[in-house]
Order: C-alpha cells, then sequence, then structure tokens
C-alpha cells in the first residue's frame, strides 16, 4: 500500500485530473482526504500500486499545471490491521510517579 501527497491550486477540475490518474488505471482508491493547506489544497490518496506505477502516477501528476509536490511514502500495516488496533489509552501527564509507570510497563 502506497500513500500519496500532493498540494496543488484548487483551480477548476485540479482535483477531478488528480483523481482520473488513478481511476483511468484501474486502482482501487480505498482512501481520499482534501483539505486546504494555506493558500494552496492538499490531498492524501492511499492506493495499492508497483514500482513501475508510483513513477507512472508521478511523472502524470507533475504534468498537470495546478499539481505543486508530490510525495509518496509506503503504509506499513493494512487498513485491516489500524481498525483492529483500537483507540489509545492516552499517556499519563506525570510519569515520574511509580503507579504511572507501573502503566506504562
Amino acid at each position: 500500500m502506497q500513500v500519496f501527497h500532493i498540494r496543488y491550486r484548487n483551480s477548476q477540475g485540479a482535483l477531478m485530473r488528480i483523481l482520473n490518474a488513478a481511476s483511468r488505471r484501474g486502482l482501487d482508491i480505498p482512501s481520499v482526504h482534501a483539505e486546504a493547506a494555506g493558500e494552496d489544497h492538499a490531498v492524501t490518496l492511499q492506493l495499492e500500486v508497483s514500482q513501475k506505477q508510483i513513477g507512472q502516477l508521478c511523472r502524470e501528476w507533475y504534468g498537470i499545471v495546478d499539481v505543486i509536490d508530490v510525495r509518496s511514502t509506503a503504509t506499513l500495516h493494512s487498513q485491516a490491521d489500524r481498525e483492529s488496533w483500537g483507540p489509545h489509552p492516552p499517556v499519563s501527564a506525570n510519569a515520574s510517579e511509580p503507579s504511572a509507570r507501573a502503566a506504562l510497563a
């Protein structure tokens, strides 16, 4: 699983051109998150792709006039693994107390 972080100018159709690059290849897009990022906008896509497809997608995205930056990272765990983790307990503000250290051990 690969996560792509793309910054772009929010002009008409920019986000659709970004998403179409993946959909034209028949790739499933299990996760999409778009938001304003300062003066620009950012979209995060999670895709199951090969190394060759990573290069193709990045070249195509950089070819879009409104795209400013493209970065990708590999995910360490699948979506099913993350769902089974559940919420994390809060860390004690005062970890110097013996009971807090014992709880964290």
